[in-house]
């Protein structure tokens, strides 16, 4: 959402094409505050605002997401990823990450590396 150059080309390439539907899950918004809490990130106050200003959409966790985050295969043990995992099997979404452990999810990805 700021730009930061350690994004791949590929991945800048579909967030800024506005083709392209663009979803922040809620989950990522819970994990960028706690990292922004422990000095590691900087967040915009009002990032819901940011959000739709940037046409991008929210994606909330509902009691489905929960269930099947809950429910997938240890591959991965961060459990923010893993909901994210299982919003995007959910929802059939893509996931754009350079996480390792996401492909043995067989969840549809884009390279955030490219």
């Amino acid at each position: 959402m700021n730009g930061d150059e350690q994004l791949g080309h590929n991945a800048q390439k579909h967030i800024s094409n506005t083709e392209n539907a663009i979803y922040i899950s809620a989950a990522s918004v819970w994990e960028m505050s706690i990292k922004q809490q422990l000095g590691k990130l900087t967040v915009p106050d009002d990032i819901e605002s940011l959000i739709e200003e940037l046409g991008f959409s929210a994606l909330p966790i509902n009691l489905f997401h929960s269930q099947q985050a809950g429910r997938l295969p240890m591959h991965h043990r961060d459990p923010f990823d893993r909901m994210l995992i299982a919003q995007a099997q959910a929802e059939g979404l893509q996931i754009l990450t350079k996480d390792e452990h996401f492909p043995a999810y067989g969840v549809r990805l884009i390279n955030a590396l490219k």
